[in-house]
């Protein structure tokens, strides 16, 4: 024992060095007293970009009037609400909608995603630990196994679990009572739910793209949550790029503000919004170079159209499913594409959009 305490003394010696360096920081640490913002306390502020109750929730006034209702008639009777199943194209608000609801009702909302839960004990866990009135929120709802679908059946109806012990002729079903909760699902693809699951939402609403000017609205508050000094003229440049979506108007925000403090602007005008834009390859329609790429390869190699997925694929070097289910819905939304049983036709707005002279102009020309 004598060894080993004399071994242990030249250690602790040799850290003592190490300890007095220690306290060193400290006035670093005092300076986290100071009314400066840290550098997470900034990220922390850059993530309560969300909003957290109705009156801050912009747009979707269609679906905040149905939700209001159903929360005030929950209350009045002192019971959970019916199970919700929100679906629309991503980016718009899903999440933040189920947050708010747990807010509104003052209740827990717990978040997940379908592929997170690949076993049955994955859900089940989720299932036991919620609390009368809790949220449960499943994004991608449409991607569950079909043992989870099983699981949740009962659960939905009932409120109630049924576990299988044991295998063969010696297997038991027991029955455990849960908490009356509510389930919010989330989808981008409703058509891929399965018919006893979707029939046992209570709600079933669609998230619509919003409009230039309540994507305006949503770029001045999220700049004043970043601390960005912004006109109206130049949130209302950046929400005509963005899409419909606020995801996709407060990342290009983000992008506008590092160039705006680079550049040493103190304000984010029209004109420094459309700089920074460009710089990003963003146009005035939303299109970036992917998307414009895409629609000049089927006007210049393949006249407009019409031309298979799988040769526009090769041409571009895209992936076929990338092309579908990123690029082409929103050119298909302002009328620049079209899909036709023989393949993509572009239209003649995006002939305009990109300088080519559109088809019966290019007819015209061929016969004069």
């Amino acid at each position: 024992m004598a060894i080993i305490s004399s071994k242990k003394q030249p250690h602790d010696s040799s850290k003592e060095p190490k300890q007095h360096q220690v306290p060193s920081p400290a006035p670093a640490k005092k300076s986290i007293l100071q009314p400066e913002a840290a550098i997470e306390e900034q990220g922390k502020q850059e993530e309560s970009m969300r909003p957290q109750q109705f009156a801050d929730y912009i747009g979707q006034k269609d679906l905040k009037d149905v939700l209001e209702i159903a929360i005030k008639a929950a209350k009045s009777r002192k019971e959970v609400l019916d199970h919700l199943l929100l679906y629309g194209p991503p980016g718009l608000g899903k999440t933040t909608m189920a947050m708010i609801l747990a807010a509104e009702m003052g209740v827990n909302c717990t978040l997940t995603s379908a592929p997170a839960l690949e076993r049955p004990r994955d859900i089940v866990g989720l299932l036991v630990n919620l609390k009368p009135g809790d949220i449960l929120f499943i994004d991608e709802i449409h991607r569950l196994s079909r043992m989870a679908e099983e699981i949740l059946y009962p659960a939905m109806e009932d409120y109630r679990l049924d576990i299988t012990i044991g295998k063969g002729s010696s297997a038991r079903t027991r029955s455990i009572s849960l908490s009356k909760f509510t389930l919010v699902g989330a989808t981008t693809r409703v058509g891929a739910l399965t018919s006893p699951l979707r029939d046992r939402f209570g709600l079933i609403q669609k998230l619509k793209f919003y409009e230039v000017e309540e994507l305006s609205q949503i770029i001045q508050r999220s700049a004043r949550l970043l601390n960005t000094t912004i006109t109206e003229d130049g949130a209302r440049e950046i929400a005509r790029r963005s899409r419909g979506t606020p995801r996709i108007a407060n990342r290009l925000l983000k992008r506008v503000r590092d160039y705006a403090e680079v550049k040493s602007f103190q304000t984010i005008t029209e004109t420094v919004a459309a700089e920074a834009l460009q710089l990003f390859q963003v146009d005035p329609c939303g299109l970036d170079w992917t998307d414009r790429r895409l629609l000049s390869t089927i006007i210049e190699q393949f006249h407009g159209g019409p031309v298979g997925l799988e040769t526009i694929a090769a041409a571009t070097g895209e992936d076929t499913q990338t092309i579908e289910e990123l690029y082409e819905p929103y050119l298909m939304q302002i009328g620049y594409l079209c899909r036709t049983p023989r393949g993509r036709v572009a239209q003649a707005a995006a002939y305009k959009h990109l300088g080519f002279k559109p088809p019966q102009q290019e007819q015209l020309s061929l016969l004069q």
